[in-house]
């Protein structure tokens, strides 16, 4: 397991502030109170371990296929269904939807290989990721990616608790099957928009892993 580089300056920043804590508390605490003091110590050692876990990279073989659409996110399977995409396609799509709780790994990859035909930022609220509204109305970033098999889009999506998005995409690039495309700190959601006819290989509440996990393949 590695930590990944987003999470360099949170984990550093929390490293100084909770250390600040312990510090503190063993000066001015520790000789009023052990226990509290022992509460505070464990408390601040139970946060530092989360921060530092949930920028963990895990050891994994990822799986390379040329008809498989790969899981982006680590999560729970949350939506399968049809609906009419108005950001890129203007037409129906196969939207599948997964749902990334704070303590899944958050570092989102490419389902597929292909050119970047589009990367948008969007402003936008902070609803709770698995309301219907957050695809459409959150704060959000969207990438097209093409090949000769298929057209999807890739819609990274922050929730109540999420504040950044990171996407590292641009337009034109060439991108490979399970390369990272970016990251979201905290709880979140990505959504894929896929052709009508794709068959999916998974049901709602599955739990998915990226770079792993087998959404649908390319009919």
């Amino acid at each position: 397991m590695t930590i990944h580089k987003e999470g360099y300056p949170t984990i550093a920043l929390s490293t100084v502030f909770l250390g600040g804590l312990i510090i503190l508390s063993n000066t001015f605490l520790a000789p009023l109170s052990e226990m509290i003091a022992w509460l505070v110590y464990i408390v601040c050692g139970s946060l530092w371990l989360f921060i530092l876990s949930f920028f963990r990279i895990p050891s994994r073989t990822f799986i390379q296929d040329e008809r498989a659409i790969i899981s982006p996110a680590d999560g729970k399977v949350v939506v399968i269904e049809e609906t009419i995409d108005t950001e890129y396609f203007n037409e129906k799509r196969l939207q599948i939807s997964v749902f990334m709780s704070p303590a899944n790994v958050h570092v989102n990859r490419y389902p597929v290989s292909g050119k970047v035909l589009y990367s948008k930022y969007h402003k936008g609220k902070y609803l709770v990721a698995w309301d219907p509204k957050s695809s459409t109305e959150n704060e959000r970033h969207s990438v097209v990616i093409s090949n000769p098999s298929i057209t999807l889009l890739v819609k990274q999506i922050a929730g109540a608790v999420a504040r950044r998005i990171v996407n590292y995409a641009s337009p034109d690039q060439e991108v490979v099957q399970n390369e990272e495309l970016g990251f979201i700190k905290f709880g979140s959601r990505v959504d894929l928009l896929l052709p009508i006819g794709t068959k999916p290989t998974v049901k709602i509440g599955d739990a998915v892993k990226n770079g792993v996990t087998v959404l649908a393949r390319i009919s």
